[in-house]
């Protein structure tokens, strides 16, 4: 192990093997601990050499979020709309939970890094492919939200949210005091509901990927039946 460790370090510095060793680094520690100095040293390389490669640190991070995007499988040839854009949005929320600092890193940046749109673009083209109208597809990309890229945020389940290093908190989800379950008494009753399974693998509360897909068929289901009608939207004729 030491000896591959001392290959790595002597592997010539490059932009590829610096998003890559960032990416394990934020993996490793969470978002918060990245810092060009830290990354150098985990490289082995003074903190100079990495601006090289990368200008700064939000091009360090986009690169990062590049990195993470890229292992998004894509769909196989032949599959149908339905089945393509759910099997690559699962794929993407597989790889999320790889990498768990990703989604805050990714509504952090006032635009889209160039992975991210080569994802979106291609999950239109399959949209469009299947048969949907520009104005559908539109409101489509609208409806999925974040969750064509794998995450959303969760209401009730807050205590499994990733917090600000990207892990997940697994202790179960606090009970609301009992003059708010008082005075809020259907929001208490679904909060207690996120409480039910105390057997899963996953600890107390929901569990998360039943329900990201319980809501994604939801979706996918309701967006089929509007192609299927020829639904258009008032406010642009198709």
């Amino acid at each position: 192990m030491a000896e591959q460790a001392e290959t790595l370090r002597r592997t010539p510095l490059s932009r590829d093997r610096v998003l890559r060793a960032a990416v394990a680094l934020a993996d490793e520690a969470g978002i918060e601990s990245l810092s060009m100095r830290n990354l150098a040293q985990d490289l082995g390389v003074v903190p100079m050499a990495l601006y090289k490669h990368v200008a700064n640190k939000d091009e360090l991070l986009d690169g990062m979020i590049d990195v993470v995007v890229g292992e998004i499988r894509a769909s196989e040839p032949g599959t149908d709309w339905k089945r393509a854009i759910r099997g690559r949005i699962l794929s993407a929320r597989e790889v999320l939970q790889r990498h768990p600092w990703a989604p805050l890193a990714i509504e952090s940046r006032n635009m889209a890094t160039p992975a991210i749109l080569a994802y979106l673009d291609s999950m239109i083209g399959t949209f469009r492919a299947g048969g949907f109208s520009v104005d559908l597809t539109h409101h489509v990309m609208h409806a999925m939200g974040s969750r064509i890229l794998g995450f959303s945020q969760e209401l009730f389940d807050a205590g499994r949210r990733a917090g600000r290093s990207g892990r997940a908190d697994t202790n179960p989800p606090a009970a609301l005091p009992p003059e708010i379950a008082a005075r809020f008494p259907h929001v208490a009753e679904i909060a207690m509901a996120a409480s039910h399974d105390d057997e899963s693998v996953l600890g107390p509360g929901c569990d998360d990927q039943f329900e990201f897909e319980f809501a994604l068929d939801l979706l996918l289901d309701g967006i089929e039946r509007l192609h299927h009608h020829g639904w258009a939207s008032t406010r642009r004729p198709n």
